[in-house]
């Protein structure tokens, strides 16, 4: 597309992508980045997601600096972290580790941060932080038996999505709804526009 700077998602996630589109963006490439998402030792959330996001933003960088045709792109990077207080769920891969996601969302409340981290050209790293409150209904067994049956949990981060079959669980959500899906879009294209990026560019054919 000529007319403007190209930009790489560093993500495979669907989701990511579908929300990219919805703003009107359509990156050049995706440029997922395989890295080791354990949390620290005692690691918090908020912590945890930012550090994630700017792993996956510097490996997305070292692939873009050997590639011609995407040297000198802006990169966004994401990662999101579910919490209960202080306790990071995982990305559920197990059915019992999905299942004792669920058992802990249950009836009460929980926060979801997405860190994202951006690329400039230039190579500056720019990052913001979103926090979303989630408050679900409380499950029955005959729910989270119907939701684990689904296998929509798989590799979602909490052992939901939020998109999907488990937005019948959500009873209030308290901030932005894109960053439960996994890329806060305000926040994003506020983050791209800042530095130049034309975020309307693929407006006028939307």
């Amino acid at each position: 597309m000529i007319g403007r700077p190209k930009l790489v998602l560093a993500s495979g996630s669907p989701r990511r992508l579908s929300l990219i589109n919805q703003a009107g963006i359509e990156p050049d490439a995706l440029q997922p980045a395989d890295i080791d998402e354990t949390p620290k030792k005692g690691e918090l959330p908020r912590a945890c997601a930012n550090r994630l996001a700017r792993a996956k933003a510097e490996a997305a960088l070292a692939a873009v600096r050997i590639d011609e045709q995407l040297r000198g792109s802006f990169i966004i990077a994401a990662d999101t972290v579910v919490a209960v207080g202080r306790r990071i769920l995982p990305k559920a891969e197990m059915l019992d580790e999905a299942a004792q996601c669920l058992r802990l969302l249950s009836g009460r409340n929980h926060r979801v941060h997405t860190a994202i981290c951006m690329v400039t050209p230039k190579e500056a790293f720019r990052q913001r932080l979103v926090e979303t409150r989630v408050r679900f209904k409380r499950l029955s067994d005959a729910d989270i038996e119907a939701y684990l049956a689904s296998g929509e949990w798989r590799g979602k981060a909490g052992g939901y999505a939020a998109q999907g079959l488990a937005g019948s669980f959500i009873v209030k959500i308290v901030g932005s709804y894109s960053n439960v899906v996994g890329l806060p879009l305000y926040e994003t294209t506020s983050l791209l526009s800042g530095e130049g990026y034309p975020v309307h560019f693929g407006w006028l054919s939307a």
